[in-house]
């Protein structure tokens, strides 16, 4: 007998396939909001670079389309978040954001006007 439960102690969230969202929620807790907001924005650059086809798999993945709203969520995400996370952190994201930015203009095959880039709504028109 299992006590006052019908559920074997295999049947735990974690082993059944379904998340254990306390755990998660105790997790996430613990990090600061900085860390969060950086590791989301490292993530949106990730992705974007593998939409623009800068990996080693180069153009197997590329898709301009989803490139564009990548480096977009980026673009605003930093800029909301760019008094709360300091320069130390905000400097090296914005470099990498104006690195992607260009890389767009140069992979898009119709050149979008100086402003209306993807995040150029944010970050004011980007040029090499």
């Amino acid at each position: 007998m299992w006590g006052m439960s019908d559920t074997s102690p295999s049947d735990t969230p974690e082993t059944s396939g379904n998340p254990d969202f306390d755990a998660m929620a105790r997790d996430i807790a613990e990090v600061p909001a900085v860390e969060v907001i950086v590791t989301v924005a490292v993530n949106l650059m990730s992705a974007a670079a593998v939409k623009l086809g800068l990996t080693e798999e180069g153009d197997a993945f590329k898709d301009l389309d989803e490139a564009r709203k990548l480096v977009h969520a980026l673009a605003g995400l930093l800029d909301a978040s760019a008094t709360e996370i300091s320069s130390f952190h905000a400097a090296p994201l914005r470099d990498g954001l104006k690195s992607l930015q260009l890389a767009f203009r140069e992979a898009s095959l119709v050149a979008d006007e100086p402003g209306k880039g993807p995040g150029e709504k944010y970050t004011g028109a980007v040029y090499g």
